[in-house]
């Protein structure tokens, strides 16, 4: 039966936020997420562009909705992009491992959101033997996959 991890890529239609000025965007998960034929959408309020794609401000600036919400950010932004999410109405977000904290945690679970964080989103959008494919089997052999 798949975790509650995998099933989050089981979404067609995802926003990935990350912030470019402050360090380097997400490309990994932005373009895993492509290859696997999902429709992604950057979100960089520092931006206007991501791997040649236009770059959004924020969730309201979507061309399109959105069925899931990978944050990448600061640690100091996750709270403000976990109530972003709540407004728009999302029930699925992933938090990139060691940028919860415990304000964005709470808001989540008080808002009905199935959050996934403490790990990292590559492990399970890029294929063939990497840093994540590693971090992928150390992942299931502690039960945390």
């Amino acid at each position: 039966m798949p975790s509650n991890y995998e099933t989050f890529f089981d979404h067609q239609r995802f926003a990935l936020v990350g912030r470019s000025a402050v360090k380097p965007f997400p490309i990994l998960s932005y373009r895993g997420l492509k290859r696997l034929g999902k429709t992604v959408h950057a979100i960089d309020p520092s931006t206007t562009e991501i791997d040649g794609d236009p770059a959004y401000p924020d969730l309201t600036a979507l061309p399109e909705p959105v069925e899931a919400l990978i944050i990448e950010t600061p640690k100091s932004e996750t709270r403000d992009w976990v109530a972003a999410a709540k407004q728009a109405g999302l029930r699925d977000v992933w938090i990139h491992m060691a940028q919860d904290t415990p304000e964005a945690v709470a808001l989540a679970e008080e808002s009905g959101i199935n959050l996934r964080t403490g790990t990292c989103a590559v492990m399970y959008v890029t294929p063939g033997l990497t840093y994540h494919s590693l971090h992928k089997a150390i992942m299931k052999l502690t039960g945390k996959y």
